[in-house]
């Protein structure tokens, strides 16, 4: 499939990619439920606003690994909002796993596909596959970066965040046959004013429009629904959510934590006053641009750096 990103735009761009080491290609041969469609438009990156990628059909990791004096042996794959039509690689990809470098943790910005029916057999699927195959990847070669493999963790923002809280209670739903038995279970999630479930009495629509379509079956809401599709098994999350939220509703994260304590899965939840929607690692100087600092804490107590 065509891909291209117009590099020119990167001089517009506020972050570098001068910490990054390696771009990997998640499926060198062939993309799983692949559609070959040579009229649907190219990779774009889109600079206005917020930077974001969009039309992604070519999934790929963007690598920044701990350096080795301050490596302390565990990794997370992140996942940038941006309602399932961009990826928000920016303010919620690049610049996150710069900070997870500082606190000596390897960081993974996933360019996952975005969902359509002119380049996917099954859109609902698409995001899901890149998602497994990149923890699956990294634990695959950890050793490569000096990661713990049962200290490998993922994280979202927004629609993101229900990639990665999909990833989290779907991994072991057989979406695409892998090639070897390495397990896409996460051992822990970081949720960022997440979209959790997909009913639209609280979901972000576009989101759910964009992964399931507008005219969804019952059956499709329930299965990507991730508040109910916890079990004992779902790894560990920390959740961040602003009360004010007009974008997705905080219920989305309280819903997802109410789900992890039935199963006594240890789980922490911030709720902040303020702050609405998008805000990365913060853009105030009001309290929910200090979730980095709880964050911090939560892993180190959870031994996970």
């Amino acid at each position: 499939m065509r891909s291209l990103i117009f590099l020119g735009a990167f001089a517009l761009i506020s972050f570098s990619l001068s910490a990054q080491t390696d771009t990997i290609q998640l499926w060198p041969d062939e993309i799983p439920g692949a559609i070959e469609n040579m009229s649907y438009p190219p990779e774009t990156l889109i600079t206005k606003d917020w930077v974001r990628v969009v039309n992604v059909s070519t999934p790929a990791l963007w690598a920044f690994p701990a350096s080795g004096e301050n490596n302390k042996g565990a990794a997370v794959v992140i996942c940038p909002g941006g309602g399932y039509e961009g990826v928000a690689i920016g303010h919620e990809g690049v610049d996150v796993a710069k900070w997870f470098n500082t606190l000596g943790i390897s960081a993974f910005v996933l360019k996952y596909r975005l969902p359509s029916d002119a380049i996917m057999k099954d859109k609902s699927v698409g995001p899901l596959q890149d998602a497994q195959e990149a923890i699956r990847y990294v634990r695959r070669n950890a050793s490569q970066w000096g990661i713990n493999p049962s200290k490998i963790g993922i994280m979202g923002f927004s629609a993101g965040g229900h990639l990665a809280s999909t990833a989290s209670t779907h991994y072991d739903e057989l979406v695409y046959q892998p090639s070897d038995n390495t397990s896409a279970r996460p051992d822990f999630s970081i949720l960022i004013y997440p979209v959790i479930s997909l009913d639209p009495s609280i979901s972000h629509r576009g989101s759910g429009y964009n992964l399931i379509g507008r005219n969804p079956s019952d059956e499709q809401v329930k299965r990507f629904s991730n508040e109910l599709q916890v079990t004992k098994d779902t790894p560990p999350a920390f959740l961040v959510h602003s009360a004010d939220d007009t974008t997705v509703p905080v219920q989305n994260s309280i819903f997802y934590f109410s789900s992890l304590k039935k199963f006594n899965i240890p789980a922490e939840l911030h709720i902040y006053e303020g702050g609405g929607h998008g805000y990365g690692m913060g853009r105030t100087q009001n309290s929910e641009s200090f979730w980095t600092e709880a964050c911090k804490k939560w892993l180190q107590m959870k031994d996970f750096m």
